[in-house]
């Protein structure tokens, strides 16, 4: 992240891609994955403090570091991690990890009083920092060093149509797509919008594409399938009777909610567009490994748990055939 962000060349307006060679890496992409890891090993390893103190549990050291040791906590890495990728500035990733980051709080087993609270402080935080934009203005929020390139997006958010040639293009074009697609589409490879109107029509706005080309019914029967994944990710979270394993499943089923949400939120006005790609299906080889280890490693944890049932259960049948065995010597 530190070398993406000072030692590498500005795309798109931010400094989050390493160039090597033919092969382009976005650290911010992984980052997603291993602060989910973080957190599952971190509260996997409290279950039983967190039991008895609750939220306490989590924060038994100081936020502010005061020493090397304290320099160690599982916070200090996630700030210091999402400040790098928001510097980028990727507010896109940035906003995900700290939504699955709420998703990892709220399966931690902490009481839902504190995970209630920090879902109102972050949904506060979001319609103040709104507001102060709507009330200021894009144009003299972009003078503040790290928004100036997102201000565009922002702009779009409030009226698309107001500067079509430049900060609204996309969205516009976003919305005349979904309206040409109607209920049943254009046909597939018959999207007008995708032939040099829309931009970034293969990533953030392939789902627009969708819509013009297979319809709302087309698209709806794709997001269906999506979450039907996800709703298969979270079962193998919920079965699962290692704390480790339910929670790594539950915060990866809880990422690729967030990413969707970003997503399609995006691309319907819902929120600032975000450059956000919509998980197998927008072009990007970084994006695409990444989900597929992700979901490689669910099937690892469903395989290894029903591993484990298994053991238990021919443990507990020698267990019962060696007592009736003691029993008839006896």
């Amino acid at each position: 992240l530190i070398f993406a962000k000072f030692f590498s060349e500005e795309i798109n307006g931010a400094n989050g891609w390493i160039s090597l060679g033919p092969i382009t890496f976005q650290p911010a992409e992984y980052l997603k994955l291993i602060m989910v890891w973080l957190l599952a090993f971190t509260f996997s390893r409290r279950q039983s403090d967190i039991e008895h103190y609750d939220y306490q549990a989590l924060t038994k050291r100081r936020w502010l570091p005061r020493s090397l040791d304290d320099l160690k906590d599982w916070r200090v890495y996630s700030l210091v991690m999402i400040g790098l990728v928001v510097i980028q500035p990727d507010l896109g990733n940035a906003s995900i990890i700290v939504l699955s980051g709420l998703v990892m709080f709220s399966v931690s087993g902490i009481g839902y009083r504190w995970y209630a609270s920090m879902m109102g402080i972050v949904v506060s935080v979001s319609g103040v920092f709104l507001g102060i934009i709507g009330l200021v203005g894009v144009k003299t929020m972009s003078k503040v060093p790290i928004f100036g390139y997102v201000a565009k997006r922002f702009a779009a958010f409030y009226n698309p149509f107001k500067d079509l040639a430049d900060s609204g293009l996309q969205l516009a074009h976003s919305y005349y797509a979904m309206s040409n697609g109607g209920w049943f589409g254009r046909g597939l490879g018959n999207s007008i919008e995708k032939n040099g109107y829309l931009p970034e029509a293969t990533t953030d706005f392939v789902f627009s594409i969708v819509i013009e080309e297979l319809g709302f019914i087309g698209a709806g029967l794709i997001l269906a399938l999506v979450f039907f994944l996800i709703l298969r990710i979270m079962l193998v979270g919920i079965k699962a009777k290692n704390s480790f394993n339910s929670m790594m499943a539950l915060g990866i089923g809880g990422m690729l909610l967030m990413q969707v949400f970003v997503n399609i939120g995006g691309i319907s006005g819902l929120i600032p567009s975000t450059g956000v790609t919509f998980p197998f299906l927008s072009q990007g080889g970084n994006s695409l490994l990444l989900l597929s280890v992700a979901v490689g490693i669910v099937l690892n944890i469903d395989a290894n748990e029903k591993r484990e049932e298994i053991y238990q259960e021919a443990t507990e049948e020698i267990h019962r055939a060696e007592t009736q065995e003691f029993k008839v010597i006896s």
